[in-house]
């Protein structure tokens, strides 16, 4: 056997890291799947936003939150650094040890209207008026913590408050005699001259945007910055290696920077600088004089040893500038960046703070390590810190470097042979199904029946279907679905018949649906909280299959029942003429088979099953055919990396696109073992996912939130689940799901009705969106649409334009193969001859072509303010902390349509205006809805989809303080009174 490996492994890693470098290029940085903590916006204004992170639950009798932290960032850093990572950032550490945090974000000023005027005196009044709505909700002193110039912001606003409300400061690197140390050991005495200069004569014409900010916070400490970008570049093949530090990469390396305005800049050079009027007193905050001498609460300076930005010598100017204050101290090793952002803060600065907090809120001891501060001479060097210190501080980091790069050596071929059998296993799984699936033409015979004799043939004894604790090999599955198909063909059933499957997800209809495709009849899936009579004429069935749960529901249907399955209870109890027949008192060994009887004749071209969807009200069919289904079943299996050591837990309706074309046909394509449940339960659930060992879970809609939102789940120590696959889940679930299950993520697929168009995010890394079409699947494309006129538009030539970026379109997919006939078909569109099927769903796809649903062309809202489409204002609430679900729809109101978004919160949620106006203010499309209010209870369909019938049967909400309106003057939300809803009822009360 000849050994490749000396080949194979620098090949793997050269693979890995042009695969990373390449995602690093197109998004800059790794996706992480990340997501951050979550936080409503209690208040808004065009100063700042106030953030509270993990929202209390609201519910009388809860658990009171500790003591509340308010956060402030400099003005060239994003308000996001207190929340890098959840586990390892400010907040999440807070959070986990009792405390309350809030984060004012002043947003950057160059994207914000007026920004770039803003004054430092602009943001220490708003932060004062942060401190009062603090105080206001929780009824609490509040500790003010600021990083570097924001903990300057907070020593400035305390002392213009006169410390009112406030039980503590916490400064972060924070300088007050900023003569004392400048940074890079910028001389004392010419620092006054330099800086009054700047401010007259540079920064009161121009301003400092974000990379710059970027580039110049970097060049005060070059070892440090070269050292991170070499670790980046030498771990690039190593995914695993770097995906720990990667938020905190990026944050520092791009995504954490802002712009500064100049005349914010201008006065902190002239006040704070030239005059060093923190230390002396005087400084002006809108014409008020302010001195730190009138800061009378304890203060906390957490000091950098190393830190050339806000340098000891510096920071310690606060003991002799508040003299009534207490003033602590706090030492670390480390730089500028360090004391807020990294490992030693999160191991060092933020369980001290929090320890502080509950010791100075008598709730806890002093911490160890923070000493009373000693009082410093007045004294101005040229440098706060040490040339001893740097060298060392440099040498140390220059050494690291060294080592670490003989450390890569070292590692280099473990890491490149973990990435060269990873690609190995995924290549192996994923090529051999594209291939066939590229294969196909009308004639292959393909089909469901077909796929699961193969899985029977390959691997007679391995595990097929579990449930109820039994597990049922691919042989055994196999053998019942022949003897169903004998059991049709001895009640007459044909080839090409259409027959109705009114089941529930239980191994009896995967059964009943596998030998209605082996026999080449037509399984008409018909959900059972739809008008049966009406599903069962629009789909043709000439007869109905059922379980005994359904019998009594079929039986009012005019054709002859078939009863499959129900276990232990087989006496049906039927009336002596019922024109039913219970299939399993048939023997098949007693039924001769026709001669026209050939298993799985089905081509890729012939109809295999009738599905449902409704808009408008109105049910419509929908065929699927075997290519469609292998379509979407095939690519599912390649998307989720389905195989053999999966288990799918299919709790999906089978009678739902996404269960048989998703969930189901994945798993038959990959081999994986189905688990079927009796019912949706949340101790069920736990129980059933360890005692199956179940990898991948399917659902639809809001399906698991009947799990995670009930009070008696509790999900404690590891748990098998990987992957979660489905469509519909709202976003605000989709957070709460990858949450609790971490590190498991979604995999969430969009699919017509009839199979022609399936998009998959598989990343997850964007939350809310359909992603892109399935690897081997149709061309898709967005036609531009007019939402107005409800037209697809045209170019200068006569075709159809393609829409673009963030532009609404309607989405075509390219068939293969026959067309149902009652797909709106299109001819001509983008080039002469042509053939394109319309979903009628409308779709924008973003600058990375990822595709968001926006609404279905019949659903469009149409009112005066223009369009609104629901699913984007859906997406855009269902983020906020507090929603369960959102639902928007039309009413009408004296002629004219009118917007109205239900939601529904989760267990102790509330929402504040100012979070609802803010999350409704940036709509990527279309306009906000007219009206917001929050419901008791949404009722759902049996797919878990929120039905919009019951609500907007109620017609306008009634006032309430859960209900809003969009107020046009200032296009924001406020309280719907009854005054208000007079005048939008007019008439109409």
């Amino acid at each position: 056997m000849v050994d490749l490996s000396a080949i194979t492994r620098p090949v793997g890693r050269l693979v890995a890291t042009a695969q990373n470098g390449l995602e690093v290029l197109r998004y800059g940085g790794l996706e992480t799947g990340a997501v951050p903590s979550p936080f409503q916006i209690i208040q808004s204004v065009s100063m700042y936003r106030l953030r509270r992170y993990f929202p209390p639950d609201a519910r009388p009798g809860a658990t009171r939150p500790g003591p509340p932290v308010l956060m402030v960032h400099p003005m060239m850093m994003s308000a996001d650094m207190w929340d890098v990572t959840r586990d390892d950032g400010a907040v999440g550490i807070l959070h986990k040890a009792g405390i309350d945090p809030w984060v004012i974000d002043f947003g950057s000023p160059d994207k914000v209207e007026g920004g770039m005027d803003r004054n430092l005196a602009d943001h220490v009044v708003a932060l004062s008026e942060a401190i009062d709505t603090v105080k206001e909700v929780t009824g609490r002193d509040v500790h003010l913590a600021g990083y570097s110039q924001g903990g300057m912001f907070a020593y400035q606003a305390a002392a213009y408050r006169r410390s009112k409300n406030l039980a503590s400061i916490i400064g972060f690197g924070s300088p007050v005699d900023t003569l004392a140390a400048l940074p890079m050991n910028l001389p004392a005495s010419l620092a006054p001259a330099a800086a009054d200069f700047m401010a007259d004569h540079v920064f009161s014409r121009i301003d400092i945007p974000g990379w710059l900010a970027r580039t110049g916070f970097q060049m005060l400490d070059p070892i440090k910055t070269a050292q991170s970008r070499l670790d980046f570049l030498r771990q690039l093949h190593d995914r695993e290696a770097l995906l720990p530090r990667e938020q905190q990469r990026r944050f520092l390396a791009s995504e954490g920077w802002i712009a500064w305005s100049g005349p914010a800049i201008s006065e902190l050079l002239k006040q704070f600088i030239a005059h060093n009027r923190m230390m002396t007193g005087g400084f002006s905050i809108h014409g008020d004089l302010v001195t730190l001498s009138d800061i009378n609460c304890p203060v906390l300076a957490v000091i950098g040893e190393v830190d050339d930005i806000g340098q000891p010598a510096s920071v310690r100017g606060i003991k002799r500038a508040a003299p009534q204050a207490d003033i602590y101290e706090y030492c670390i090793r480390t730089g500028h960046f360090g004391l807020v952002v990294g490992s030693k803060a999160a191991t060092q600065t933020w369980p001290t703070v929090a320890k502080f907090v509950k010791w100075i809120d008598g709730t806890g001891e002093q911490p160890e390590g923070v000493n009373p501060m000693a009082l410093q001479p007045a004294k101005h060097s040229e440098s706060g810190v040490t040339l001893s210190s740097r060298v060392a501080h440099g040498t140390a980091a220059a050494t690291e470097m060294v080592f670490s790069l003989a450390r890569t050596a070292a590692d280099a071929i473990v890491a490149a042979n973990k990435s060269a059998r990873t690609l190995a296993i995924e290549t192996y799984r994923t090529l051999p199904r594209l291939a066939r699936l590229g294969q196909i033409n009308d004639h292959t015979r393909i089909s469901l029946g077909r796929i699961m004799s193969e899985q029977a043939r390959d691997v007679p004894q391995g595990e097929c279907l579990l449930f109820d604790g039994r597990v049922h090999t691919f042989e055994a599955v196999d053998r019942r679905i022949n003897n169903v198909v004998r059991g049709l063909i001895e009640v007459g059933v044909r080839q090409g018949a259409h027959v109705g499957v009114l089941m529930e997800t239980r191994p009896s209809a995967l059964v009943a649906i596998a030998a209605l495709s082996r026999l080449g009849a037509v399984a008409v899936l018909m959900p059972p909280d739809v008008d049966l009579a009406t599903a069962a004429r629009l789909g043709a069935v000439s007869e109905i299959i059922t379980d005994p749960s359904n019998l009594e529901a079929a039986r009012r249907l005019n054709m002859r029942v078939l009863v499959l399955g129900g276990g232990e209870s087989r006496d049906l109890h039927l009336p002596e003429h019922a024109d039913v027949i219970d299939m399993e008192k048939i023997d098949p060994d007693v039924v001769d088979l026709p001669g026209w009887y050939r298993p799985n004749p089905g081509l890729a071209r012939d109809l295999a099953f009738v599905g449902f969807s409704s808009i408008g009200g109105e049910l419509l069919a929908r065929q699927i055919t075997n290519y469609r289904w292998a379509l979407s079943a095939f690519g599912t299996a390649s998307a989720a990396n389905l195989g053999r050591a999966d288990t799918v837990y299919c709790l999906t309706p089978l009678h739902h696109q996404s269960g048989l074309l998703v969930s189901l046909g994945g798993a038959v394509v990959g081999g994986s073992r189905i688990a079927l449940s009796r019912e949706l339960r949340p101790d069920r659930f736990l129980q059933e996912i360890r005692q199956y060992g179940v990898t991948v879970v399917s659902y639809t809609w809001a399906m698991l939130r009947e799990v995670i939102d009930d009070p008696a789940f509790s999900l404690t120590n590891n748990h098998p689940v990987r992957l979660f696959i489905g469509s519909g889940m709202p976003t605000g679930l989709w957070e709460r799901v990858i949450d609790v299950f971490e590190p498991a993520h979604v995999v969430e697929f969009f699919a017509t009705t009839d199979g022609q168009a399936v998009l998959a995010n598989v990343s997850g890394a964007k939350l809310g969106s359909k992603g892109r079409p399935l690897p081997g699947g149709g061309d898709v494309e967005l036609a531009a649409y007019d939402a107005e006129d409800d037209l697809i538009l045209e170019d200068d030539r006569g075709f159809v334009r393609r829409a673009d970026t963030n532009e609404v379109g309607v989405l075509l997919a390219h068939p293969r193969g026959p067309v149902d006939p009652t797909a709106s078909v299109k001819r001509g569109v983008f080039a002469p001859a042509d053939t394109w099927v319309s979903t009628e769903y409308l779709f924008r796809r973003d600058e990375d072509g990822d595709y968001w649903l926006v609404d279905n062309r019949g659903s469009v809202i149409h009112t005066a303010r223009g369009p609104v489409f629901a699913s984007a204002i859906n997406d855009a609430v269902g983020g906020l902390v507090a929603v369960d679900l959102a639902v928007t729809y039309g009413v009408d109101v004296n002629g004219h349509q009118l917007a109205i978004t239900a939601l529904a919160l989760c267990p102790g949620g509330s929402i504040p205006s100012a979070d609802l106006s803010e999350a409704l203010a940036d709509l990527p499309v279309g306009s906000p809805p007219d009206i917001v209010h929050v419901v008791p209870e949404m009722k759902l369909s049996a797919s878990y989809r929120p039905l919009l019938g019951p609500l907007r049967a109620e017609g306008i909400p009634k006032p309430s303080r859960n209900a809003w309106y969009l107020d046009a003057d200032t296009n924001r939300y406020k309280r719907l009174t009854v005054a208000v809803r007079t005048e939008i009822a007019g008439d109409q009360q």
